[in-house]
């Protein structure tokens, strides 16, 4: 009987401590390729989030500059329809919070675009306030309203700390309130709004104050 001596050239397999070296070497590429992905998907994150909050700037911005540049000198009535409220009426409010709903500003702008042939008037009576931070529009279905018509809000930007607001009067000074003291509304009922309630400043300046991008100022033209 003879024996075959196997040849030191024939295959052999992984020995255990290959093959564990070899799979701790692929965790560790699992792991390192993991981690790159989800930085990258946390950037994309990022990015998308401060895309979207700087798209919510500039459309704050823009409504600013669409509904004050188109600022109509029609007041309007008084939800219980016993006094006039200014065409363009800008309050004061301590750090820029309103209280209880109250506007900052308030006015009649033209253009309202009504594709779908509605029964109403192009004008529309808007009006700013800054709640919790907040800063949200809100307008009416029409200028007189009463206490029966319901309020559309929109919320513009969030995150804000602060809002400051000046108006430039006939002689190019800056007031905090319009109309000026001079020439603000008393609570009477005239059968028709005054000349003075139909006054709009030359210019409105605005200040914000956001959490990421600090203080931005735009100074927005209103035509006479």
């Amino acid at each position: 009987m003879t024996l075959k001596l196997h040849s030191r050239n024939c295959p052999r397999g992984f020995t255990l401590v290959e093959l564990l070296v070899a799979l701790f070497i692929t965790a560790i590429l699992f792991a390192m390729g993991y981690g790159a992905i989800n930085q990258v998907l946390a950037n994309r994150g990022a990015i998308e989030e401060q895309q979207a909050r700087l798209l919510a700037l500039q459309t704050t911005m823009r409504i600013f500059a669409q509904d004050f540049g188109q600022a109509a000198p029609r007041p309007v009535r008084e939800p219980i329809g016993d006094t006039w409220q200014s065409a363009f009426r800008g309050e004061v409010a301590a750090l820029g919070q309103t209280q209880s709903g109250q506007a900052l500003i308030s006015l009649t702008r033209a253009g309202w675009a009504n594709p779908a042939g509605i029964q109403r008037s192009t004008l529309q009576r808007v009006s700013y306030v800054f709640e919790n931070g907040v800063l949200r529009r809100e307008h009416w279905p029409v200028l007189d309203t009463t206490l029966a018509n319901k309020t559309t809000r929109r919320e513009l930007l969030s995150r804000v700390r602060s809002i400051a607001l000046r108006y430039m009067d006939g002689s190019r000074q800056w007031v905090e309130r319009w109309p000026i003291q001079g020439a603000q509304l008393q609570n009477v009922s005239p059968p028709q709004p005054d000349a003075s309630q139909r006054q709009r400043p030359l210019a409105v300046e605005v200040t914000l104050e956001l959490e990421d991008y600090g203080r931005i100022v735009r100074i927005f033209e209103i035509p006479q």
